[in-house]
């Protein structure tokens, strides 16, 4: 895969400029890396900088390692619609240092719709990157970017992305268990005080309301308890 010439465009129709010169012999080397692009899933990179310049080298670079651009932002503003909008597998964050607005948006972003979030940042503060870490990022980088890094720094965010999103599954599911269980206690305990019948009878009959029905037992157990807080 050449480096893209001036002038050139990605599937997205956004122009790509060239390649740095002193990353030519890199992206020689990429390209032996990359000897089959049809065996390979093209990933699309959402670019956020405020700086044309430097976003344009990185597009150069990313082009370069075989991503496609899926556009470039000047800000992280209202950064979980456009990903809605646009849909990028990967989105990648240059800046001299992450602000507290660009956080709060990778934050809502990372809540609504999830996505591998690498920031390249001139500062180095530990307290920066842990603030940017606890926001989503799955990647911080504060050595620069050259183009025979993209492809490994990306690689690594996409790894500790879904070990991160498994973690969060994990989570997720352990936390749904100790509700339903918590739910289907309290919908035993009042068929005990209703119907003067132990904790074993109270389940077998939230069982049977469950296959009854189609539901899960913590949902049957759920409009019980509903039923019993109208009654009052």
């Amino acid at each position: 895969m050449k480096p893209a010439p001036n002038g050139a465009r990605t599937s997205t129709g956004l122009t790509v400029p060239a390649v740095p010169a002193r990353w030519h012999s890199d992206c020689m080397r990429l390209r032996t890396m990359i000897s089959d692009r049809r065996a390979m899933a093209v990933l699309n990179v959402l670019v956020v900088d405020e700086s044309r310049k430097r976003a344009a080298e990185i597009c150069a670079g990313l082009a370069c390692a075989g991503y496609q651009v899926a556009a470039v932002l000047s800000s992280a503003y209202d950064l979980h619609l456009r990903v809605e909008e646009l849909k990028p597998d990967v989105i990648l964050i240059q800046t001299d240092s992450p602000s507290r607005d660009t956080l709060e948006h990778m934050a809502a972003m990372d809540r609504e719709m999830p996505r591998p979030v690498i920031v390249f940042a001139n500062e180095s503060d530990s307290k920066t990157i842990r603030r940017a870490m606890k926001a989503g990022v799955s990647a911080y980088v504060v050595d620069g970017l050259e183009a025979k890094r993209i492809k490994p720094i990306i690689d690594v965010a996409l790894a500790q992305f879904e070990e991160h999103q498994e973690l969060r599954r994990a989570r997720d599911e352990a936390r749904q268990k100790l509700s339903d269980r918590i739910t289907i206690d309290r919908a035993k305990g009042v068929l005990m005080k209703l119907r003067g019948i132990e904790e074993d009878a109270a389940y077998h009959t939230l069982r049977k309301l469950a296959m009854e029905r189609g539901k899960t037992i913590a949902a049957v157990s759920e409009d019980l308890l509903a039923t019993a807080r109208l009654l009052g």
